[in-house]
Parts: C-alpha cells; sequence; structure tokens
C-alpha cells in the first residue's frame, strides 16, 4: 500500500489534468450511449413503423422525458417525410454522436500524455538526484546496472501504472455506471440477473493476478542484473579478450539471460492470458442473457421489446469492453507497483551524511587539519583505528603504504565522503560535521589516479565546478595544467568533445585535464591521489610538472605509489593494516630503518 500512495503523491500534482480526463471521459461515454440508444428508433422505424408517437411531454432532465421526446421528433419525420427520412436522421444523429464521442475521448488521452510523462519526469529527477546524493558507500553495495534499471525501465513502468490507476478508478468505472444504469433503465430484473456473472469474472482475473506482481518486481531486479553484466563486459572487454575469458563471460550472461527469458515467460502469459479469458468469460454472459432474455420476450413475461432487448444487448456489449479494460488496467497497475517498490527501495535510503540545521559556513582555510583519534569501519569491519595527524596550513604531506592500508579511505574522510566512525576531523578547529557540506568541499580540489572525464567538450570538464570564468581563466589553467598545447592541436580545441570516459585522450592528457579542472577551481587544499601511478615515464614528466605549479602556495595531501615523488613532503605518514605506524620526513623515516625504508628499497630494487 506504501508503494501505491507514492505513486499517488506523484499523480496527485497533476489533479487539474485528471479531472479534465474524468470529464472527457464521461463525456465520451454519455455520447456513446447516446449513439447505441438510437438503435431502438432506427430498428422501430424498419420493423414497427406504425408505432408512432403523437404527443409532446414538458422537458425535463429525465431520460423518459429525452427518450420520449426524441421518438416523438423522430414520429414527426416519419408523418411527414417518410421512413427513408427518418432513418437518414437517425444516421447523422449516430454519426454526430460518435464524432462528439471519438473527440472527447482524443481530448481525455491528450490530458492523459501530459500526465503520464509529467510522472515519468519527476520521478526520474528525483530518483537521479537521490542518486546524486547518496554517498559514495552505497554503491560499493549496489551494482550500478541495476541502478540504471531502476531509472529507465521501472520508471516507464510506472508511466503505465499512472495511466492504469486513472482507468482503474475513473474511467473504466464511469463507463460502467453509465451503461449499467442504462441497462437498469430499460429492465431492472434482467440487469440484476446479469451482475450476478460480474462478481465471478472479478474473482478469476484478480486469482491470476496476484502472482504478478511479484514476479514483475523479479523481472526488474534481472534486468538490473544483465544492465550491471552488460555494463562490466564493455568497461572490461580488454581484459575479457586477453584472458580469452569471452566463454566464461558469455556462459554467465547466458544464465542471466535464461533466468530473465523464464520469469517474462511467466508474467507474459499471465497479461496475455486476461484477454481471452475475460472474452470468452464475456461470451458466456452474452449468451446466458440472450437465452434468459429471450425466452422471458417468448414467454411474454417482460415489457421489454424486442428492438429495446436488442439495444440492450448492444449496450451490454460495450458494457464489457469496461470490464475488461478494467481487469487490463489491473494488471498494468500491478506491474507499476512492482517498479514502484524498486524505485522507493532508493528514494527512501537515508543518507548517513547530513547536514545539521545549524550547520556553520566556512570560505577558507588558514590554520590546520587535524584528524583526532579517528576510526572509520565499513560493513562492521574496522577499515582506520586510531588516527591521529595534524596538516598545517601551506604544508605538503604524504600517505604511504601498502595496497589496502586505507590511505584512499583516510583522505575520503576529510570532504566527507563518508563520515567517521570514532573520533572527529577538524579544519581550524571546528569539526566538519559542523559545517556546511557544499562550502566544506569548496575547499578541495581532488586529482585521483582514475580520472573521470564526462562524455562532453574539454572546457565543461575543465569548468564543471566552477559557474564563472573567462576565456583567460580557462587557457590560464590549461597552460599551467600542461594541457593547453595538446587542446590546440585538436580540431575543434577547447570544445573537442573527449568520448566516453575521455577514451579520446590519452592518460597523460586525461590527466592534465583533470589538473586543469582543479587549477581553475583555485581550492586552498589539494588532494592527489597517485596522480602519477598509472602513467608512462614522458607523461609522468608532464603531469609532474603541471602538480608541482598547482602545489605552489597550497596545502597538499598527496597519496603516493612512488615514493620518489613524496622526498619533500614536509611529512609523511606510514599506514599499515589501517593504523599509522610511522611519521616523518623522508630523511627521518629512512634514518629510522622501519617499514617505510623497506618499501623504499624494494621499490629500488624494483
Amino acid at each position: 500500500m506504501n508503494d501505491f500512495r507514492l505513486l499517488i503523491s506523484y499523480v496527485k500534482k497533476y489533479w487539474v489534468n485528471s479531472i479534465l480526463y474524468i470529464l472527457f471521459n464521461a463525456l465520451s461515454v454519455i455520447f456513446a450511449l447516446f449513439s447505441f440508444t438510437m438503435v431502438i428508433p432506427f430498428l422501430r422505424v424498419l420493423f414497427n413503423p406504425g408505432k408512432l408517437i403523437t404527443t409532446l411531454e414538458p422537458w425535463a432532465f429525465n431520460s423518459r422525458v429525452l427518450i420520449h421526446n426524441l421518438n416523438y421528433y423522430l414520429s414527426q419525420i416519419i408523418i411527414n417525410k417518410g421512413a427513408v427520412e427518418a432513418l437518414l436522421f437517425i444516421s447523422i444523429m449516430v454519426v454526430v454522436a460518435s464524432f462528439l464521442k471519438n473527440g472527447f475521448l482524443y481530448l481525455a488521452r491528450y490530458v492523459m500524455a501530459s500526465i503520464r510523462n509529467s510522472v515519468v519526469r519527476d520521478l526520474m529527477r528525483d530518483l537521479f538526484h537521490k542518486i546524486i546524493n547518496l554517498p559514495i558507500g552505497f554503491f560499493n553495495d549496489e551494482r550500478k546496472g541495476n541502478v540504471l534499471t531502476r531509472l529507465t525501465n521501472d520508471t516507464l513502468e510506472v508511466r503505465e501504472a499512472a495511466e492504469a490507476i486513472h482507468n482503474l478508478l475513473f474511467r473504466d468505472p464511469i463507463s460502467i455506471i453509465f451503461f449499467t444504469l442504462y441497462l437498469f433503465y430499460l429492465s431492472v430484473g434482467m440487469t440484476i440477473f446479469v451482475l450476478i456473472f460480474l462478481p465471478v469474472v472479478g474473482y478469476v482475473i484478480v486469482s491470476i493476478a496476484q502472482s504478478l506482481k511479484r514476479r514483475s518486481y523479479q523481472v526488474q531486479q534481472s534486468l538490473g542484473t544483465i544492465m550491471a553484466q552488460t555494463e562490466e563486459s564493455i568497461t572490461g572487454l580488454r581484459i575479457i579478450k586477453a584472458f580469452n575469458a569471452e566463454n566464461k563471460i558469455l556462459n554467465k550472461f547466458s544464465d542471466v539471460i535464461f533466468s530473465l527469458y523464464k520469469l517474462m515467460k511467466k508474467v507474459e502469459r499471465r497479461v496475455f492470458l486476461s484477454r481471452p479469458l475475460s472474452e470468452f468469460l464475456g461470451t458466456i454472459v452474452v449468451i446466458v442473457i440472450m437465452y434468459f432474455g429471450g425466452s422471458l420476450i417468448l414467454a411474454g413475461k417482460t415489457t421489454l421489446t424486442s428492438e429495446a432487448f436488442i439495444a440492450y444487448l448492444v449496450v451490454f456489449s460495450q458494457l464489457i469492453t469496461p470490464v475488461k479494460a478494467l481487469t487490463k488496467s489491473y494488471y498494468i497497475l500491478q506491474k507499476g507497483m512492482a517498479s514502484m517498490k524498486r524505485i522507493k527501495e532508493i528514494l527512501q535510503i537515508e543518507n548517513p551524511i547530513k547536514q545539521k540545521p545549524d550547520a556553520k559556513s566556512i570560505k577558507e582555510f588558514t590554520e590546520s587539519i587535524e584528524l583526532r583519534n579517528v576510526h572509520f569501519s565499513y560493513d562492521e569491519k574496522e577499515v582506520l583505528s586510531d588516527i591521529n595527524l595534524t596538516i598545517r596550513h601551506g604544508s605538503t604531506i604524504a600517505i604511504v603504504g601498502e595496497s589496502g592500508a586505507g590511505k584512499s579511505t583516510l583522505v575520503d574522510l576529510i570532504p566527507r565522503f563518508y563520515d567517521v566512525t570514532k573520533g572527529g576531523i577538524y579544519i581550524d578547529g571546528v569539526n566538519i560535521k559542523d559545517l556546511k557540506i557544499k562550502e566544506l568541499r569548496n575547499l578541495f580540489g581532488i586529482v585521483n589516479q582514475n580520472t573521470i572525464l564526462f562524455n562532453d567538450t574539454i572546457e565543461n570538464n575543465i569548468t564543471i565546478g566552477v559557474d564563472e570564468y573567462t576565456e583567460e581563466d580557462l587557457i590560464r589553467a590549461a597552460k599551467i595544467a600542461n594541457a593547453y598545447d595538446f587542446i590546440m592541436e585538436k580540431p575543434a580545441g577547447f570544445q573537442e568533445y573527449v568520448g566516453e570516459g575521455g577514451n579520446k585522450l590519452s592518460g597523460g592528457q586525461k590527466q592534465r585535464i583533470s589538473i586543469a579542472r582543479a587549477v581553475l577551481k583555485n581550492p586552498p587544499i589539494l588532494i592527489l591521489d597517485e596522480a602519477t601511478s598509472s602513467l608512462d615515464t614522458e607523461s609522468e614528466k608532464l603531469v609532474q610538472d603541471a602538480l608541482n605549479k598547482l602545489m605552489r602556495n597550497r596545502t597538499s595531501i598527496v597519496i603516493a605509489h612512488r615514493l620518489s615523488t613524496v622526498k619533500t613532503a614536509d611529512c609523511i605518514y606510514v599506514l599499515k593494516n589501517g593504523k599509522i605506524i610511522e611519521s616523518g620526513t623522508h630523511d627521518e623515516l629512512i634514518a629510522l630503518g622501519g617499514y617505510y625504508k623497506k618499501l623504499v628499497d624494494m621499490q629500488s630494487l624494483a
């Protein structure tokens, strides 16, 4: 039910369109009913032209009076101009009624298009906003493909559900109510007899639909797995080919596809069963009515005339259509609710990185960054323990250690990509949890080992974190990053697209774009996470030169794999198994002859 309420919360924002949808559908049903009503006088003119109405009753908003007076005017046409003219008049009336019926039906669909797509737009926007604001740690557990499926396939399923909920609550019930009232007008006894069968039809349909929501949820989960595997396979295609792992990956993918095939087959079979089953049940009901009503007329046990009975059958046949549509809407809504459940799972995730209502503003960094007795655990496993270090304004510190020691995790705690489990991090004496998150992160410029570039122009990649800049600022940043020359060699210069993930650029070029991004932002604190470790010697020299220029007059935190790059650091912290085991300058640590010297010696031998 919570999933249903969530869907309603998105739909009700467009209540004006919903009211128009209901109104246009009601008018469409009224004119449809009018055109079917014309069957009675049409048949009367053909088979019983002597039965004429010669008196006009006072007008009243009453179905009996309206039909009586309509028959009066029709009788006048027969008397004055003949039966053929009367048939022509009836035919014109039916065409006009049909035009109005379908015109209002189109208007209903017209406003529904706005509702459907507005709901999808809002859902996608809210879901993407939530994804962007979730902590980085969320994506360590959640596969990206599964998240993407919720943003695409699931929201499109909800679009269908947004229409289905209108049809289920308004359109189809309106049609059923209007048609049923008219059937009661024609024959109360026969209509009561007919309504006995409808709960039977509904019970059968609902019984089949009960498992549909569960199966649909499983289908969407499988689609997420497929998208995740596809994304991983495309990203790792070089490794797959290098290790001749095509068959292994294909077999793994085939298993998931086969599981999806079985699930989709079950879901679609249930969906496909709804139409033939409802038609078959509808046919049974019509035949029963024909037999029951026909036997009453032949036995003279009803006041229903033959032409009225035919009109009764025509209107009842139209009643079956919204009843079937009702069952279809129910199926669609069940599928939509399965998708809504998956979307809600993302929307309701609690973001542990929260800003206090009275958070303090911070515009500059002037003194120091302190980590005091910092502990950090992930999935109940302690990653960092009892970390104490101080970074003075304008200094450069380095964090070194073997892979998995916790270097990147430690650095990610400072701009609050994660929150410490115990202890605290202080900037200029203020706990970072007491600061505004955006202003805190504005203090940092980050250059990672794995450069993240977006499939956009070079200019837009450099300026991603800056709203206001001049062309001179852009050129200056590119020159400091040693990127200007290769950018100018591109056909479109700064407007050159870098491709997905920057695949049109070399590793060194991507890294220099990343450095230019940090230069343009001009932050007081730099975080360099193994920024040169994956580059060739020539690229490393260009990047290192750019980094040296970037680090001037700034506070720098350097994570280094190549220890030769941190010899000049003011202080080097050595991490092992999540703990700081040594600290000091390069010369002090070498003289100590401990773990740091061992790492240096190993790299020298290499």
